[in-house]
């Protein structure tokens, strides 16, 4: 393929994404982060990122900028993209915005619950226990956060959902870094108690699973890594003698 042939072909696929509802490639990049097929850290090139998805450079760079603004990559001057690497402090907030969003997502959802919503969770949940039972560990990280993302889509609240969207994908990082390595994912029978608290419109018993399951979830993080001390004197030992 001669170069003009390339670059003709990198225009098009360009020119298709702006008309796609989706940018595909920011879905792609989503879900690999979102499954942790793509660690905190990790370098994003913009060169191998373009040869990948058969795209331009600036059509990566929208698709960075875009993962930047919702805080899932970090763009580093003079370095280039990195899957971020929340601190301590930055999980701690997320957590704290979760407590105070998805309960109230909980209480919208059950003052206008439908049939359809509720078959829609059932759903989820039993896709969450098939993944598990077959030990894909990608699906369960994956279905686990969908879980929460979707039930702020089904509450009918456009810019809390996208909110939580974000925060999810800021978890799934802040779990791979800080999480402990004998925990998974959310249990899913935690998932199944929230279900059947929506499906009897249990307001108050709901929130108070959505809180409790949250609390679960950080409880499981070692945020708080005591300082160690070094013994100077050991470590320059040999310049000593």
């Amino acid at each position: 393929m001669n170069t003009s042939t390339k670059a003709a072909g990198m225009r098009a696929a360009d020119n298709a994404h702006l008309h796609a509802a989706h940018d595909p490639i920011y879905e792609k990049m989503y879900a690999a982060i979102f499954e942790r097929r793509l660690p905190p850290g990790t370098k994003l090139g913009e060169d191998k990122l373009a040869g990948i998805f058969g795209v331009s450079r600036a059509r990566i760079r929208q698709t960075l900028a875009r993962l930047a603004f919702d805080q899932i990559i970090e763009l580093i001057p003079q370095r280039g993209a990195f899957v971020a690497s929340p601190t301590p402090q930055q999980a701690r907030d997320v957590f704290e915005a979760r407590r105070l969003i998805e309960p109230a997502l909980v209480a919208r959802l059950i003052g206008d619950v439908q049939p359809t919503h509720l078959a829609q969770l059932k759903a989820h949940v039993k896709r969450e226990m098939a993944a598990r039972a077959s030990g894909d560990q990608h699906a369960v990280v994956r279905l686990s956060g969908e879980f929460h993302t979707l039930l702020g889509d089904l509450a009918g609240n456009s810019a809390l959902a996208a909110s939580l969207r974000q925060m999810c994908a800021q978890t799934v990082l802040i779990i791979a870094l800080y999480d402990s390595p004998t925990r998974q994912a959310c249990r899913a029978d935690e998932h199944e108690q929230l279900v059947a608290a929506i499906e009897a419109k249990d307001t108050g018993h709901a929130c108070a699973l959505m809180l409790e399951h949250l609390r679960h979830i950080e409880a499981g993080l070692v945020l708080h890594k005591d300082a160690v001390e070094v013994d100077l004197q050991a470590v320059f030992s040999d310049a000593l003698e």
